[in-house]
């Protein structure tokens, strides 16, 4: 065995279960098995012996269940991480596994390269934290497993930008998107978060896939660390923005409380520049959240009549919710001039200007959304219609946010 290993404890109450789990393992060079445990009480006790790295902890067990063991455990041996393992694909069952202390949790029978990428994920931070304890920079929780006691990465707080339109189908996601990567760059880290919890598609129009989602930091949101958070969110490899999905299955969104939300949004803008979040058109607890909780609030419309008469009655109410009037930059997307619905008609009927508009450019913009490519990516786009209106946007979100941090 070499030091560079991962030492892999694996506990399960069936034999079968554990051996079919080592021989899935055995050829992969870098994790090393070290022991197996029947029972909660005896992974307990060999990982205070045998000080694996990682834990593929069973939930379902006789003397005592795979939750009480990994809580257990973390007060035990802190750096040991775990990943549970459990039949039961329940979100409850994953939220109690999360709350005691896991670093993973992978319904059964795992897929090999997750449970390869599980292992070496969690390999990775238990090297980490058992660094950080000797050198003793980490504090513990008795109760909630593991924290991590470090400094804000921004001296100055980032700012969340809330994109929203009150009727469906106004390009809230496409604009979301490339206002992302319009605002990304080297001094400037930028995360979009799908906060439409039933039906997101965020990810998609990054062509990204992953089994993280909002939900797995909202969990655990009085203790996160960096790297949990690095984890959990997808890092986009072209632009380097980082996506925070949407969960799997619309019933899931129900576990996802406003309270959680804004805990999780006050933690992200330690880490990032600009918090993007796309929402949904429906008022719920969860979008309100997100409008009265921005820096600034880019409110979509487009030519349509029933949206110019949504975002009139959005403006109407803003005060109600408590969102100056400076805070909102209202714009128009999809413009046909060939339309006679101007922005300036509109403007001057709402007494409220439109700042940015995004013309009607279905050669740049479709195509971009099929392939699952932001247009913006490509620097041939930006000499574009639509191109340059984005980064015209970006620039006045720039703006307004410096003279927000310059008032505060």
């Amino acid at each position: 065995m070499t030091n560079d290993k991962t030492r892999v404890l694996i506990v399960d109450d069936i034999a079968e279960t554990r051996e079919n789990i080592r021989k899935l393992l055995q050829f992969e060079t870098s994790v090393d098995v070290v022991g197996a445990a029947r029972t909660g009480k005896e992974a307990i006790e060999l990982v205070s012996e045998l000080q694996p790295h990682v834990v593929l902890m069973d939930i379902n067990m006789p003397d005592m269940d795979g939750i009480v063991a990994t809580e257990a455990i973390r007060q035990k041996i802190p750096w040991t991480q775990i990943v549970v393992l459990s039949v039961q694909s329940d979100a409850n069952y994953m939220r109690r596994a999360m709350l005691a202390g896991a670093r993973d949790f992978l319904t059964k029978p795992p897929a090999i390269d997750d449970l390869i990428s599980a292992i070496r994920r969690a390999g990775t931070m238990a090297v980490e934290e058992k660094e950080k304890v000797s050198a003793g920079g980490l504090t513990f929780s008795p109760s909630r497993g593991s924290k991590m006691s470090m400094p804000s990465v921004f001296a100055n707080e980032g700012s969340v930008i809330t994109v929203y339109s009150p009727k469906g189908g106004t390009g809230c996601s496409t604009v979301a998107a490339n206002l992302a990567i319009s605002l990304q760059n080297d001094d400037s880290q930028v995360i979009i978060v799908d906060a439409n919890l039933q039906f997101g598609d965020t990810a998609i129009f990054f062509n990204e896939q992953g089994k993280n989602h909002v939900g797995d930091l909202t969990i655990r949101v009085d203790e996160l660390d960096p790297e949990v958070v690095e984890e959990v969110v997808i890092t986009h490899a072209t632009s380097g923005v980082k996506i925070l999905a949407s969960p799997p299955r619309p019933e899931m969104a129900d576990e996802i409380t406003d309270d959680q939300f804004i805990k999780l949004l006050d933690y992200l803008k330690k880490l990032y520049a600009y918090v993007i979040i796309d929402t949904s058109s429906d008022l719920n607890d969860l979008t309100l959240a997100a409008l009265e909780n921005a820096a600034m609030v880019v409110l979509i419309t487009t030519q349509d009549i029933p949206a110019i008469a949504n975002s009139r009655t959005f403006l109407d109410v803003s005060t109600a919710l408590g969102l100056p009037p400076d805070s909102i930059i209202f714009i128009m997307n999809r413009y046909d001039k060939r339309i006679n619905i101007t922005p300036e008609k509109i403007g001057d009927n709402f007494k409220k200007q439109i700042e940015a508009i995004i013309p009607l450019d279905s050669r740049t913009v479709i195509p971009s959304v099929n392939r699952g490519v932001p247009f913006m990516l490509e620097s041939k786009n930006r000499s574009q219609p639509a191109g340059r209106a984005m980064l015209s946007l970006a620039e006045i979100v720039r703006e307004r946010v410096a003279q927000l941090s310059v008032v505060q």
